[in-house]
């Protein structure tokens, strides 16, 4: 017995120590994350269920040039409720929640009934939810109707009301300049003013203490530590509306017209360089038209004809070229050691001047003209620096992202593919490339008088209205040739229009200048013959050719109808587009005023008018038409008499009809209503030129109907 006794204490002493033993452990343990690690692990929970969150800050707009708002941020709002709010009273939460709960039904979800409602929210309630979701992005009008429902009114703690804030983008004017504005996208690279100008339009976020009340659901605690956002800053463009507009209606025209693979357009100010519109039209692989890519900055493409604007500059700053020297031109048809060049329209002219060479945009005659000039061994790299004069081996380095670089081969660069053949085809505008706008920016410095100014997009940015930081004009070279070669360049670019491949869209009302331009694309030079993946059409310009106020270019690449040559493609665009913008900019038409008034005639002048002498008399001084005046009198005859004009007194017969013919309509009302006599008006409008009763018959009452004109 003794024996079993010992053993069963030795067991029952075993356990006890070793419950002694996990006791003591577990209490060290408890110690440790209580004490030793508690600052630790309370930061940890408060990590996992409390944090400070992102305040998103509402992101600057960007403007056009008169102010409208091109891209902009819509607030919208996630709308929720606490039923279990810290600060809400159960008295308050009864009282309350059939009214709120027939607000709810009845203008945010009609799906539910207003007694379905209230049970919905008592359920949660007595669930012990913290966060129910009323209604996600609700507008800014909801949201102050929303936070107007019983109980809502109250607030967020002691009425529940939960509202998350949050901004949409958002752009007015739908495509207008959708490419050239841009985005700013999570995951894809920034594109455009949005993402040139992001850090200054995106404003810094705020901070938010918030609990954890679901999967990735939070709601915002009360804190004095909050830190609000700050509003990122505007962001004014040079972007004129009108001009935008009237530019992407005409491109996306022609096209679709054209069904051409995409279309560019861009128009610029000629003395500062601002950006007043660019459009980009492509076409998307299901065959719609839309903003697919900037073309107009980011592809260089082999220009073709609107080159030899820089073939001829770089000729005539030799002093060795002028405009009525001859060159042979062989009907058009000419071979460069085993390659074969031939002009774009079939002719049989053999001699002829530099200049109709650059009317016709002879490929012949301007490969000729470099080669002889330029062909030395030790002449050729001579063009290749009066090209590097011009700047067109550089960017133009406008603000936004993604411009080509041009390419303008060095002289004699093997590994660049210089060859023998290489002078004259740079010399039509292949083995050379520039994007549109680069091409836009040196014909801008010809009609600039050979000033190249930096193209802009932006002008300056604000913070609530008020100027931060101008961006003035930017001049890139003082002088890119001498002023002898630009003014008989332009002089060159105004007969293209008037006498050479643009004269069939010259117009009466003002005169612009230019150079039409026509470039294979895809093309392969095979032993036999050339094949050509199709054809770039462009034309470049400037107007008005006196005093240019607006450059633009104009290229559609591959049109499939209605035309190949940049002359009745693209042509047809840059008239449109000045056509518009030359019939609504005031500063360029002409004052009527601007000239002194020449003396009118007596045929000119207006005769035989009656009507109230004060009228007559202001009406006369505010036009400078001088007149005599005999003697006073409430109604007047204005009668001409060789180049002046004469006041007479005109008496009215109170017994007999009187003429009003030469009136207005309402001198004659007075005159005739006056006399107790009823007045019809009959067509017409403007004065009387026939009235129905002859002047002198006795008055007794009639009616007398009036014929205006």
């Amino acid at each position: 017995m003794t024996t079993i006794r010992n053993e069963v204490l030795y067991r029952l002493y075993f356990v006890v120590a070793m419950m002694v033993i996990a006791a003591v452990v577990i209490f060290a343990k408890a110690v440790q994350i209580s004490v030793l690690e508690g600052d630790y692990w309370r930061e940890k929970s408060i990590d996992k269920y409390v944090q400070f969150r992102k305040l998103e800050a509402d992101r600057g707009n960007i403007l056009s040039s008169n102010g409208s708002l091109l891209a902009t941020s819509l607030p919208f709002f996630d709308v929720a409720f606490d039923p279990n709010s810290s600060g809400m009273l159960e008295s308050d939460f009864n009282k309350y929640i059939d009214s709120l709960s027939y607000c709810l039904a009845d203008f945010v979800d009609p799906s539910f009934t207003p007694g379905a409602y209230r049970d919905f929210l008592i359920q949660k309630r007595q669930e012990g939810a913290q966060y129910v979701p009323i209604k996600k992005n609700v507008t800014f009008e909801q949201m102050k109707l929303i936070r107007q429902f019983p109980l809502f009114s109250m607030g967020q703690f002691k009425g529940g009301l939960i509202v998350m804030p949050k901004f949409r983008r958002e752009r007015p004017f739908g495509l207008l300049a959708h490419r050239t504005i841009g985005y700013v996208r999570e995951g894809i690279t920034p594109v455009g003013l949005e993402g040139s100008f992001n850090q200054l339009l995106a404003g810094e976020d705020g901070q938010q203490l918030m609990m954890r009340v679901g999967d990735d659901i939070w709601k915002p605690i009360e804190d004095l530590a909050k830190i609000e956002p700050k509003s990122g800053q505007d962001v004014l463009t040079t972007i004129d509306i009108d001009i935008q507009d009237v530019t992407e209606e005409a491109l996306y025209r022609a096209v679709d017209r054209h069904r051409a693979q995409y279309g560019v357009a861009i128009v610029m100010e000629v003395e500062t360089g601002a950006i007043r519109a660019i459009s980009n039209i492509g076409r998307t692989p299901e065959g719609n038209l839309w903003e697919t890519y900037n073309y107009a900055v980011g592809s260089a493409t082999e220009p073709g004809s609107t080159f030899k604007l820089a073939t001829m500059l770089a000729l005539l700053e030799t002093g060795h070229v002028d405009l009525d020297d001859s060159i042979d031109i062989e009907q058009g048809r000419t071979k460069f050691y085993n390659d074969e060049m031939v002009d774009a329209y079939p002719h049989k002219l053999d001699s002829t001047s530099v200049q109709h060479i650059f009317e016709m945009s002879s490929n012949v005659g301007m490969a000729k003209l470099v080669q002889k000039y330029f062909g030395d061994t030790h002449k050729e790299e001579k063009f290749i620096e009066y090209l590097k004069q011009f700047n067109l081996h550089l960017k133009t380095g406008i603000e936004i992202e993604g411009e080509a670089a041009p390419y303008v081969k060095d002289a004699f660069d093997a590994k660049n593919g210089w060859s023998g053949t290489t002078l004259p085809w740079m010399a039509t505008g292949y083995e050379v490339m520039l994007t549109p706008l680069q091409i836009l920016n040196f014909y801008n410095a010809v009609a600039n008088d050979g000033t190249l100014m930096k193209p802009y997009l932006v002008s300056e940015t604000r913070e609530y209205g008020n100027t931060l930081e101008r961006f003035p004009p930017t001049v890139i070279k003082r002088k890119i040739a001498s002023s002898r070669a630009i003014k008989k360049a332009q002089f060159l670019l105004e007969q293209v229009v008037l006498n050479g491949t643009a004269k069939k869209l010259k117009t009466d009302k003002y005169n612009f200048a230019g150079k039409t331009g026509t470039a294979q694309v895809n093309y392969k030079r095979l032993n036999d013959k050339t094949h050509v993946g199709g054809y770039q059409a462009s034309f470049v310009g400037y107007f008005p050719a006196e005093k240019p106020k607006y450059s633009c270019v104009v290229l559609i690449s591959e049109p499939k109808e209605f035309g190949i040559y940049g002359g009745e493609v693209a042509l047809p665009v840059f008239r449109e587009i000045a056509d518009q913008i030359f019939a609504t900019k005031l500063e360029l038409q002409e004052p009527l005023n601007a000239k002194p008034a020449e003396p009118l005639v007596r045929s000119q002048l207006p005769d035989y008018n009656i009507g109230d002498r004060k009228e007559m008399e202001y009406l006369l001084k505010t036009f400078g038409i001088k007149y005599m005046s005999t003697e006073e009198s409430p109604l007047v005859l204005l009668r001409a008499e060789s180049d002046t004009l004469s006041l007479l007194p005109y008496t009215i017969s109170k017994k007999r009809i009187p003429s009003v013919v030469g009136m207005g309509l309402r001198d004659a009302l007075f005159v005739l209503e006056n006399l107790g006599l009823r007045v019809e008006i009959g067509s017409g409008c403007g004065r009387v030129i026939q009235q129905s009763i002859k002047p002198g018959t006795p008055v007794r009452g009639q009616t007398v109907y009036l014929r205006l004109g």
